[in-house]
């Protein structure tokens, strides 16, 4: 199992959130213990391929939805994504891109942490514009009798294409590759002013079962 490290901090007590393990009512109890799941079709690098691996896969309007891992390029369309809602415009800002190049290179160094996008691929094209993001991470604990557990962060999806179920093939992706990798538990924190967050993680089998507390240092 990779090694793990530490977690950021902001300002208001956020709602936690954790599915029920193997929870039958979940969309996700079908999932299978690997990331080859119903919802995704995962690439394997070939000589006849493109650079380019997926995770995922899906068929939407105009091409195709396509997960893979981020690159530093990728950057400023994940800081884009990041700012556009009322909290992220207010903590997020492109002017200065060196300390978001730091945290992806910390990130992207440690096989613990997973930097995710999606893109949009028009039909026969090789490449798209990100248009979502998400950050997943491995932790190890002494509790639930030495669980590891997945933290999933910075779920973010374009406004022009909110609603058509992006954010639930990214969510199951998240949550096979956590099952793929030992994890029994998968949380999340989502600020108590986003009600529409957290009725899409209450329909995906999340349950509200903590109350998150945060300092900002």
């Amino acid at each position: 199992m990779p090694a793990f490290v530490r977690r950021a901090i902001p300002r208001k007590p956020p709602l936690t959130f954790c599915p029920l393990s193997r929870n039958a009512r979940s969309p996700f109890a079908r999932f299978p213990q690997t990331s080859a799941q119903i919802l995704c079709q995962a690439g394997q690098v070939t000589d006849t391929q493109p650079a380019v691996t997926p995770l995922l896969t899906a068929d939407v309007d105009g091409g195709t939805f396509r997960l893979r891992h981020a690159t530093p390029a990728d950057l400023p369309a994940m800081v884009q994504l990041l700012a556009d809602d009322a909290l992220g415009a207010g903590r997020e800002t492109a002017q200065d891109m060196g300390p978001y190049q730091r945290a992806f290179d910390a990130i992207d160094a440690d096989p613990a942490h997973l930097l995710i996008v999606g893109e949009t691929l028009p039909v026969g094209d090789q490449a798209g514009p990100v248009v979502a993001t998400f950050q997943l991470s491995f932790l190890p604990g002494i509790s639930r009798q030495g669980a590891w557990r997945s933290q999933l962060e910075g779920v973010r999806v374009a406004a022009s294409l909110r609603g058509q179920g992006l954010g639930k093939l990214m969510v199951g992706w998240a949550v096979a590759e956590s099952r793929r990798r030992g994890c029994t538990l998968m949380q999340l924190t989502t600020h108590h002013s986003r009600s529409a967050a957290h009725r899409f993680y209450e329909q995906l089998g999340f349950e509200a079962s903590h109350v998150g507390m945060k300092l900002t240092l």
